[in-house]
């Protein structure tokens, strides 16, 4: 039976004797997909991921979180540990989300409106939303 390339299916394969074999590794790349939209997987991914409102408190729980604050900055040279919840902005679009940083609290720094903790962390007062204290703040008298 006769086929097509019946002439050429036998013989030797080509090699040059002057050009080196290309790396397997190189010959792949050749067929790897294409993508014509470079970063539009990226852009999908960043659409699609969700970010939280800033919650506004009322005037109940400013007045709550202020007393709080308060306990802590008199209990300062006892080395308060708390866990705060607050709004950490997100870089990239609106809203964000609520992180919980617990530590021992080394500073409030009234005048930027910030809590240094010892681990270094710094955090806005304006965005607290909750604080919750250790068992030294409640033998003074806190209620958290």
């Amino acid at each position: 039976m006769n086929h097509k390339y019946d002439d050429i299916i036998n013989l030797p394969h080509h090699t040059s004797p002057t050009r080196p074999r290309m790396p397997l590794i190189n010959r792949a790349a050749q067929f790897s997909p294409f993508a014509a939209l470079t970063g539009y997987d990226a852009a999908i991914r960043e659409a699609a991921r969700s970010t939280d409102p800033k919650k506004t408190l009322n005037d109940d729980a400013k007045e709550l979180l202020s007393s709080k604050l308060q306990m802590i900055a008199d209990a300062l040279d006892e080395e308060p540990t708390v866990a705060i919840t607050h709004f950490v902005p997100d870089n990239k679009k609106s809203g964000g989300a609520y992180v919980t940083t617990a530590g021992v609290v080394s500073e409030i720094d009234e005048y930027k409106r910030e809590i240094v903790l010892a681990s270094g962390d710094v955090i806005s007062i304006d965005n607290i939303y909750d604080i919750a204290g250790d068992i030294n703040l409640r033998e003074r008298g806190g209620t958290f």
